[in-house]
């Protein structure tokens, strides 16, 4: 069998079949393996049959799923036309493209996520950069009982602040200030490992500056946010309910220390609660939903799931308020029209996984027995079985292997934000997916990780972790040094 990608590339069962190995081909978590002499059937495959085979380069987050057929194609490539526009601030000449601001983060998607993949914090606070990939959430404890009520009752995950909304904007068209500029102060946190090995944590602190629409709520809560990798979004949202709900364990009747639970929040469309998977906090409970409000929230593009013309622009800003909007008949009285936010949906749902690499290397194989008797699998689930869709074949009965739970971990008080989102609280973050992490360099030219891009390395984001995580990552701690090296070799194969 010369193609090692061959169980990209005919079905799971039949890949099973050849390989020797009987693979599950229904929706499931398989079983975590503890044989770690070779490689797992079909783990270089990690999207599955979605899983490319191009070339391992700055492109490498940008491919559609290998299983499109030739007629999708067209879509993902108009899709892909949507993500990469730059919008414009109304009045225009080009009523295809306004629309813009009032406030803004970006004037487009691809801005915040360069190349598909990781954003970053600012290599200097402004004016020596400009955190295009990066902004602070904004909130303030509830108010009063309505505010209360809203949040308990999950048709609220946030109370904005009063000012400056759900997010700092650090962008306005002309004849607005900016909000603001945020500023980062860094600690450094020295850490002693064993075999004499030491490491440096930097630790951020944060502030706004320049405020354009006069003080802060004197209780405004500060979550800054990277902008995430866009790859495998699709095989995420198909992942069954039952299967991410299986794993909770709030109350730790195990014992075992781990007390993931998911995030409910509210479901637009559905006007009712609804699992959430995507966002750092798990926030939104769709793809679709998490697109939207990108699009209103960091560009100010209204759509018809998020139709405020003004984005996020609040009581406060009357003049943002009065700005021109961009909404046309053809977009559908919005500034970006159902057909337009489909094909983009359609484009994040099938950017597809780069195939595992290196997955036969013996120090890669003894890093991810480190990974997995270490307990990281706790949390970071390897493998899952997607759900039978047939609106959706291309993500449907897919071998995954996304190392995610997508539930929230209390990730300790280094991590913590303070700022609690729908039943998330200010200590929780969802676990991120690991696949593709070994390629951030090769893609976005950095290596910064975790929510807010502090960790400098993979091995840095290891040594964040606290909480639930904290037993993990003092078993890193003190492992010796060669366990530690092949630990990060097998997430730099992810």
């Amino acid at each position: 069998m010369k193609d090692p990608l061959l169980q990209r590339v005919a079905t799971p069962l039949l890949c099973a079949l050849l390989l020797g190995s009987a693979l599950p081909v229904h929706a499931g978590r398989p079983a975590p393996t503890n044989d770690f002499s070779k490689a797992e059937a079909g783990e270089r495959a990690q999207g599955g049959d979605t899983t490319h085979d191009k070339r391992l380069n700055a492109d490498a987050f940008s491919h559609s799923s290998a299983n499109l057929s030739f007629e999708k194609r067209l879509d993902f490539a108009l899709g892909n036309g949507m993500f990469k526009k730059i919008w414009v601030s109304s009045p225009s000449s080009t009523t295809a493209s306004d629309g813009l601001g009032p406030l803004y983060n970006a004037r487009s998607c691809q801005r915040c996520h360069l190349k598909d993949g990781r954003g970053h914090p600012p290599e200097g606070n402004y004016p020596q950069d400009t955190a295009v990939s990066m902004f602070l959430r904004l909130s303030i404890p509830p108010q009063n009982e309505a505010q209360r009520k809203a949040l308990a009752e999950g048709r609220l995950g946030v109370i904005p602040e009063p000012t400056y909304g759900g997010q700092l904007q650090d962008f306005a068209i002309q004849g607005l200030p900016a909000e603001g500029r945020m500023h980062i102060d860094y600690r450094e946190i020295p850490v002693q490992l064993s075999d004499g090995e030491t490491a440096s944590l930097r630790q951020p602190s944060y502030r706004i500056t320049d405020l354009g629409f006069g003080p802060l709520h004197p209780q405004t809560l500060l979550s800054p946010r990277v902008a995430p990798p866009m790859i495998g979004l699709g095989l995420l949202e198909a992942i069954d309910e039952a299967d991410i709900l299986a794993q909770q364990d709030p109350e730790d009747r195990d014992g075992d220390g781990i007390s993931g639970r998911a995030n409910q929040v509210w479901h637009r469309q559905r006007q009712a609660l609804a699992l959430g998977r995507f966002g750092w906090k798990a926030g939104n409970p769709t793809l679709n939903q998490q697109n939207t409000s990108a699009f209103n929230g960091d560009i100010g593009i209204s759509n018809p799931d998020s139709p405020a013309p003004s984005g996020d622009c609040t009581v406060n800003q009357p003049l943002c308020l009065q700005a021109p909007n961009g909404n046309t008949e053809q977009h559908d009285n919005q500034e970006i029209s159902r057909q337009m936010t489909d094909l983009v949906l359609f484009y994040s749902r099938n950017l597809a996984l780069p195939p595992r690499r290196d997955v036969d290397d013996p120090q890669v194989l003894a890093g991810k027995k480190v990974f997995y008797e270490t307990g990281c699998i706790r949390c970071h689930t390897p493998k899952y079985v997607t759900g039978d869709n047939p609106a959706l074949p291309e993500q449907a009965n897919q071998l995954i292997w996304p190392y995610s739970d997508l539930l929230l971990h209390d990730m300790g008080e280094g991590l913590a934000d303070h700022r609690p989102e729908f039943l998330a609280s200010g200590r929780e973050w969802r676990t991120p997916p690991l696949w593709g992490i070994g390629l951030t360099e090769t893609v976005n030219d950095h290596s910064y990780f975790l929510h807010d891009g502090r960790a400098r390395s993979l091995l840095e984001a290891i040594l964040w972790h606290g909480g639930e995580a904290e037993p993990m990552k003092q078993a890193v701690i003190e492992m010796p040094r060669q366990q530690r090296a092949n630990l990060i070799r097998f997430l730099e194969s992810l």
